[in-house]
């Protein structure tokens, strides 16, 4: 359980770096509106927000 919160913590981590590196503010606000939809049950906020995020590393 300790080994895959780490890891998780690791690639969420390197995730928003790279994202940081290539979209700016931007990218690292639609990672976060992807955690809060899904924490907060709202499948339809993190599936919008994922679906803006692919659509900007396409871009990027």
């Amino acid at each position: 359980m300790l080994v895959f919160q780490v890891l998780r913590t690791l690639g969420e981590f390197f995730l928003s770096q790279r994202t940081q590196a290539q979209l700016g503010t931007v990218g690292v606000l639609v990672l976060l509106l992807i955690g809060i939809g899904i924490r907060a049950r709202r499948p339809g906020l993190a599936a919008w927000a994922a679906v803006v995020f692919v659509a900007l590393m396409t871009q990027a």
